[in-house]
């Protein structure tokens, strides 16, 4: 027997505990409203502080705070600091948090055929 999953044929013979596992911890890393937007935010171009937060409607200062130190934790943006620059801390993606880069295009994808489809329902 065979799930379709993404376009292509899985055998149902999977370690399903594992799966479950990965699924929990990308969730656990990537879980919670603020850090995909985060992420792309910062993959935009988006590298202080203020610059993330104008870029994410509804974001707070602290919640930023608390996501960006989080994610620094997971290796997946980097923290510098130029003490000689205006702006001395900059925020970028690491090459751990790029390489997840594709499953969040399919998942900007996914959210705007998603959109259409609820709207075409209306």
């Amino acid at each position: 027997m065979f799930l379709y999953l993404s376009l292509k044929l899985l055998p149902m013979e999977r370690n399903q505990k594992e799966e479950f596992q990965a699924l929990q911890d990308t969730i656990y890393v990537l879980g919670g409203k603020w850090k995909l937007p985060i992420i792309n935010s910062i993959c935009n171009g988006n590298n202080r502080f203020k610059e993330i937060q104008q870029s994410i409607p509804g974001i707070t200062s602290r919640m930023l705070s608390k996501e960006l130190k989080d994610m620094e934790l997971n290796n997946l943006v980097k923290r510098t600091e130029d003490r000689d620059a205006k702006v001395p801390i900059l925020y970028e993606s690491t090459p751990y948090c790029q390489s997840f880069g594709p499953i969040i295009s399919e998942m900007i994808k996914w959210g705007i055929a998603h959109r259409k489809h609820i709207a075409n329902k209306l």
